[in-house]
């Protein structure tokens, strides 16, 4: 194929959304606005975000080679070890961090989803962590920056 035809052999470019022309235009918007906005308040502008991400999560802990290791004497054959394989088993998680690190993190009981109830409950449960570890961002006016997943944008989330 490549000789003859002059062809070769590429993958296919992953990407997470198909986004219309729209989206992307807005998108593009929101970065400029937020680039803007730091422009004109610098590093005050960065210790004002708190972004929230949730993401989904498998429930096991593969063991690193290291811990598996055992002390034998000369001439004893190596331990056998099995890989585990992947748990059907896996939840969402949700972190709120900002640029002092993670503020909290919320893991959703398996089967369920995380609706706009849901995510209104996780920032009330933000909102006092932060009133105990960060109250310097309540002061100052916290902006929370988080993707457009349908319980983010609901009625009662804003």
């Amino acid at each position: 194929m490549t000789e003859h035809f002059h062809k070769r052999r590429i993958a296919a470019w992953w990407v997470l959304h198909d986004l219309s022309e729209e989206q992307k235009c807005r998108r593009v918007e929101i970065a400029q606005q937020l680039s803007h906005r730091f422009q004109e308040e610098g590093n005050k502008y960065l210790q004002k975000l708190v972004a929230i991400d949730e993401n989904w999560i498998w429930d096991f802990e593969p063991e690193l080679k290291s811990q598996s290791s055992e002390w034998r004497g000369k001439g004893s054959l190596r331990p056998k070890k099995f890989k585990r394989a992947q748990s059907n088993v896996k939840q969402i998680m949700i972190f709120a961090y900002d640029c002092k690190g993670v503020i909290m993190t919320d893991r959703v009981p398996s089967g369920m989803t995380v609706t706009a109830a849901y995510y209104c409950q996780f920032l009330h449960k933000l909102r006092h962590k932060m009133h105990a570890n960060r109250p310097d961002l309540l002061e100052n006016g916290v902006l929370i920056l988080h993707d457009n997943a349908r319980p983010n944008i609901g009625k009662v989330v804003r």
